[in-house]
């Protein structure tokens, strides 16, 4: 099959989904209500073939079917056909990593509950024992409560059993002085900085430059990305310490990312770009279109 007639097969397949899958193949929610959920259950048995050219990371796992962050979002990319998955971490009170996004616990757990008196219910300001007591699930649905809030090493092992990618986002490195170590600690402490990890399964990153920067100087031989989209004459800089630049879709155009990629990254490689809150219906045209080399759907 030659690349038009396969992306047109691709973009006929996601369309068929649509009607069927609704939200879960379009982006355009999370399954929260009734027809969500239903919807959710749909997407988790459907396989993507189509999940080929560009890399494609399921971004915060497979979250159009599980709640994301979580170990079952992790299940469902598998099921899915995905081979990469973005995660968030963050640390506890306590020094402890964690998987999860908001810098708060409110929206994806049941924190208010478990704990009304700890308002503004920051991750920072809980202990890894007082995380694990929370649900992490049923705000996607009831078919969730069992979730928690994964702690880095659970959301490693899964990842293993699955034989899956790894895009680690360390979320909010400002208000965590020294994760990038204990991050690293983790890693090796887990097998994720033997030398498969490293060359095939396994990228850093962040929206803090200084913290890619660090994370390059612990461990110069993985491979690293800075979110965002720093000015065209700044990229030299960049391109000393990472291997991508990562943008939002809409803060960048094609000549962009082909400036990006006359670059050369950390280890010697052109500079990748992997785009965020790209649709995963349309993925190949828009990659193709943008000269990504990967997108976070």
């Amino acid at each position: 099959m030659n690349q038009r007639t396969f992306r047109t097969a691709a973009a006929t397949g996601c369309a068929l989904l649509v009607a069927a899958v609704g939200p879960a193949c379009t982006g355009t929610a999370h399954a929260a209500s009734p027809v969500g959920l239903a919807t959710a259950r749909v997407a988790d048995a459907v396989r993507f073939p189509w999940l080929v050219g560009p890399v494609v990371v399921a971004h915060r796992g497979a979250s159009r079917a599980a709640p994301e962050n979580t170990l079952a979002a992790v299940d469902a990319a598998e099921r899915q056909g995905f081979k990469w998955v973005e995660n968030d971490v963050q640390q506890t009170r306590d020094g402890k990593l964690v998987v999860v996004h908001d810098g708060t616990l409110t929206r994806t757990t049941n924190v208010k509950r478990v704990f009304p008196q700890r308002a503004p219910w920051r991750v920072r300001d809980f202990t890894a024992a007082e995380i694990a007591r929370l649900d992490a699930g049923s705000w996607f649905g009831k078919g969730f409560a069992r979730e928690r809030v994964p702690t880095l090493r659970e959301f490693l092992r899964r990842m293993d059993e699955h034989d899956l990618r790894l895009l680690l986002e360390i979320k909010n490195p400002q208000l965590y002085p020294g994760i990038e170590a204990r991050i690293v600690k983790e890693l090796s402490a887990a097998g994720w900085l033997d030398r498969q990890h490293v060359r095939r399964r396994l990228v850093v990153q962040s929206f803090g430059a200084n913290s890619v920067r660090t994370v390059h100087g612990l461990v110069p031989e993985v491979r690293t990305g800075f979110l965002g989209n720093p000015p065209l004459n700044a990229l030299p800089s960049y391109a000393r310490y990472v291997d991508q630049i990562n943008p939002q879709l809409s803060k960048v155009d094609a000549r962009y990312v082909a400036a990006v990629h006359r670059l050369r990254g950390a280890h010697g490689h052109r500079l990748d770009v992997f785009a965020w809150d790209v649709p995963l219906q349309n993925h190949l045209g828009i990659a193709s279109t943008y000269g990504f080399d990967g997108v976070i759907v």
